[in-house]
């Protein structure tokens, strides 16, 4: 879904990718923050709004050949990805199809929020436990209002997707030996305890070109909390040099 085109040249499209059980929505408060040569772009997956009905995934390997299909007709121009948490896992993954198949119109991969394909995952496995333990775990997180957690019909709309997206997020790991040929900014919260520092370190090794690793105040959902020092890094890195971005290698 198109969230803002852009109003000046040159051109560039960040397309963006939610968490898991993420809305694409949730993107739109970055609509007036973005330079204006930049154009918004968010993804819909299964389980969301329209797409509330269709089936959900289960592997990556049509995830990732489903939605770089659908984006297709998007990456002829030039383009960056950027995608929080499973977001970033599968940004990862579609930067390295687009980077094969359309080589330097993929500018910059942002990835936020989540662990290196080297990592290892968190155990036990939050998709593995009980309705009632994963509704902890999503309450202790801190992303799902409690107006939502508390609703008995939200959630059953809500539930298979998240944990289905989850599931996909913590079986993930490093699907192709080698980096992507794609410029990378690895953003993590200062107080993430989900993927912070120590988690996300080692994103330089899953890049051929450069990567730098910044943090920003606030917690796993920084993208929503503290949304604008991460637009300011975004703008710089896609070419608006214009003020501080407020964030630390």
């Amino acid at each position: 879904m198109k969230l803002r085109g852009a109003s000046e040249a040159p051109v560039i499209r960040l397309i963006c990718f939610p968490y898991a059980g993420g809305s694409p929505d949730l993107f739109r408060a970055w609509a007036d923050g973005l330079s204006p040569h930049v154009e918004l772009l968010a993804v819909r997956l299964p389980g969301r709004g329209p797409r509330l009905a269709d089936g959900l995934y289960t592997e990556w390997e049509p995830l990732i050949a489903d939605t770089y299909a659908a984006l297709a007709p998007y990456l002829s121009e030039p383009h960056a990805f950027y995608g929080h948490s499973f977001g970033a896992r599968l940004a990862y993954e579609l930067a390295h199809v687009a980077a094969a198949e359309h080589g330097d119109l993929t500018r910059r991969l942002f990835v936020s929020g989540s662990r290196s394909p080297n990592h290892p995952q968190r155990r036990p496995y939050m998709h593995e436990l009980s309705q009632s333990g994963f509704l902890d775990a999503l309450r202790d997180m801190g992303g799902t209002p409690a107006e939502v957690l508390n609703d008995k019909v939200l959630m059953r709309l809500f539930l298979p997707t998240t944990r289905a997206e989850i599931r996909l997020a913590e079986l993930w790991g490093d699907r192709h030996g080698k980096g992507v040929d794609v410029a990378v900014t690895a953003l993590y919260g200062q107080d993430d305890p989900i993927d912070g520092h120590e988690s996300m370190r080692d994103w330089k090794h899953f890049t051929e070109r450069d990567c730098e690793l910044l943090d920003v105040a606030g917690g796993h959902f920084f993208l929503e909390t503290h949304r604008r020092p991460l637009l300011d890094v975004i703008n710089a890195r896609l070419g608006d040099v214009s003020g501080e971005s407020g964030l630390h290698g």
